[in-house]
């Protein structure tokens, strides 16, 4: 099995075989992957993918990689098509902001649920799929669709979706919301939430999409936050936290004290 350091000079080498100072984007091949690792005498992973993977959502990037980004940005890897990557320099991913009050919410999540689910993920989808969550933070009647979606997009490539749901608000419009979900000690990406709603407006064209990302924090608390395009950049519309606790410990008063 590679090796993390292996991992890390691959992707060095790779960056800098294309990368020139004042470039902001930059695209390259897949095949390159077992190239260079076959040139720097390393045995490239049989999913050679996986290295594209663990940078964009569990490893740093290289030092040398970050010296090269300006104040404020940094260099994120998306699809570019069938078996093509682009580097593009871009805001950071977003991370869930620490001066929200967390808002207490009945735990409905069965304990059967709780007992067999395998990862941070798998836990953090069914616990926003039994308490509702989607419907008490979008305002929207919501229904899961589809969990771990592997589709294509045009000129992006394979993607893969947590949860996809379809929502439905008063009166009647139709609504694609693709979540992506990510334990607490993961990145929410850029990336991924551009790509999901690439894929909303591909597959779904005559939908509106609302692009939620989910995270665990401290203490078992839920951030969700609801992000939309800018240009081509990713924005926070809106972002909430909520607190999963028995029904016995709900602070009455608080609940008819929470401000809007």
């Amino acid at each position: 099995m590679p090796r993390r350091g292996d991992y890390i000079a691959i992707i060095e080498s790779l960056f800098f075989n294309h990368y020139e100072e004042g470039v902001g984007t930059f695209e390259f091949v897949r095949d390159e992957i077992a190239e260079v690792a076959a040139r720097l005498g390393i045995a490239a992973p049989s999913n050679v993918g996986d290295v594209i993977y663990a940078f964009r959502h569990r490893n740093a990037r290289p030092e040398s990689v970050l010296a090269t980004q300006p104040e404020g940005f940094e260099w994120s890897i998306e699809g570019a098509g069938i078996g093509k990557y682009r580097f593009r320099l871009g805001v950071p991913a977003v991370i869930p902001r620490s001066d929200i009050l967390p808002v207490d919410i009945p735990d409905a999540t069965p304990e059967l649920i709780r007992a067999y689910t395998l990862n941070d993920e798998q836990a953090l989808l069914a616990v926003v799929r039994y308490n509702r969550l989607m419907d008490i933070f979008l305002g929207l009647a919501t229904y899961s669709l589809q969990n771990h979606l592997r589709t294509h997009v045009p000129h992006v490539g394979q993607i893969e979706i947590d949860e996809l749901y379809i929502g439905i608000d008063k009166r009647g419009r139709h609504y694609i919301i693709p979540v992506q979900a990510k334990g607490s000690k993961d990145r929410i990406g850029s990336v991924q939430s551009k790509q999901d709603m690439q894929y909303a407006g591909h597959r779904f064209p005559g939908m509106r999409c609302r692009a939620v990302a989910a995270q665990f924090l401290d203490d078992g608390v839920v951030a969700l936050i609801e992000l939309a395009m800018s240009g081509d950049e990713i924005k926070v519309v809106e972002e909430r936290h909520y607190r999963l606790i028995p029904a016995e410990d709900l602070d009455r008063d608080a609940i008819h004290d929470y401000d809007d």
